[in-house]
């Protein structure tokens, strides 16, 4: 485990995709009765596989991040290749993404408070995931361009997308509560959580007010990397548990989460006139089919189209 956990390192990957293939690679090797995976293959992988489509019901998504760790352990660590497994993964439908009215938007903001409001708020107002508003830091906020900096993102992309002048207050009240949460913090010899190798070349730069989280965890921790005391972000569940709260106290019957209010925000620019291909930058999207899927939300794809209900003369209090 140890050895591949070197060679994720080593590639640059994400602690999250770390975490996420060793805890494939650990489960894999407890339905085997702990034998080595070097003394298994490709029918053990597929019996795994199988497992979890049949017996634990994952989803398709579940289903690929599990092959996924298991090749990379063979191909990258083991130098085993699998080859063909002979396994097909259940196909997944294309399912379209629940999003909020802007009256909808606007109840639930209405029931949260202080922190908690500013990050609903910036994953509508600016198209972020939950985890690229909670890691953004003071240097990646820029008032005179309107503009949030997200840094090493989904597959370490960076983008740079919009700030909303009716947050900028409610920032700078947050920044200057970051800065005098780093000063203290300071002053016991800690600060930031850096990424490691920049946390070398820059041992002082902890200090520096830019790499303050907008949004501070209430308590320091280990880094789980260079187990250094530091302070991170806020975790997500935070968040999550809030809004969970406020839709309920908003009287909203929809399945509400964190990344509803990124598919409200391209829903909504589209539906403005925004084009397709800027919200596909905003989103930092790849490949624009993606971004296409909120036009179906819309109803464009079907752009002309009316209900035969609206041609009848019937009873209208029907």
């Amino acid at each position: 485990m140890k050895s591949i956990q070197n060679e994720i390192r080593l590639r640059g990957y994400s602690y999250k995709t770390e975490k996420s293939y060793l805890g494939w690679i650990r489960q894999f090797i407890y339905f085997n009765n702990k034998q080595h995976p070097q003394n298994l293959g490709t029918e053990e992988v597929k019996s795994f596989l199988t497992f979890l489509a049949v017996d634990r019901h994952v989803a398709v998504n579940t289903q690929k991040s599990a092959l996924n760790a298991l090749v990379f352990m063979y191909d990258k660590v083991l130098k085993q290749p699998l080859g063909e497994i002979g396994f097909t993964l259940a196909t997944k439908q294309r399912s379209l993404p629940l999003v909020l009215s802007e009256l909808e938007v606007q109840t639930v903001l209405k029931q949260l408070k202080d922190g908690n409001k500013l990050a609903v708020a910036l994953m509508y107002g600016s198209g972020l995931r939950v985890s690229e508003c909670l890691n953004l830091r003071l240097h990646d906020i820029d008032f005179d361009q309107n503009a949030l900096r997200i840094i090493n993102s989904k597959e370490n992309k960076d983008r740079v997308t919009l700030l909303s002048p009716r947050l900028f207050g409610a920032v700078r009240q947050l920044i200057e509560q970051a800065i005098v949460v780093q000063k203290n913090d300071n002053l016991l010899g800690i600060g930031s959580s850096m990424p490691p190798a920049l946390g070398r070349k820059y041992p002082n730069a902890f200090r520096s007010p830019g790499w303050a989280f907008l949004f501070p965890s209430t308590t320091t921790c280990l880094h789980p990397i260079s187990k250094i005391e530091c302070r991170h972000h806020l975790h997500p569940s935070v968040i999550r548990k809030a809004l969970k709260l406020a839709v309920s106290q908003a009287g909203i019957f929809k399945r509400v989460t964190c990344h509803t209010f990124r598919h409200s925000f391209a829903t909504h620019m589209l539906s403005n006139g925004t084009d397709i291909r800027t919200v596909q930058d905003l989103l930092g999207h790849n490949d624009v089919k993606t971004t296409q899927i909120y036009t179906h939300v819309l109803g464009q794809h079907y752009a002309g189209t009316d209900s035969p209900l609206n041609r009848l003369d019937f009873d209208e209090d029907i």
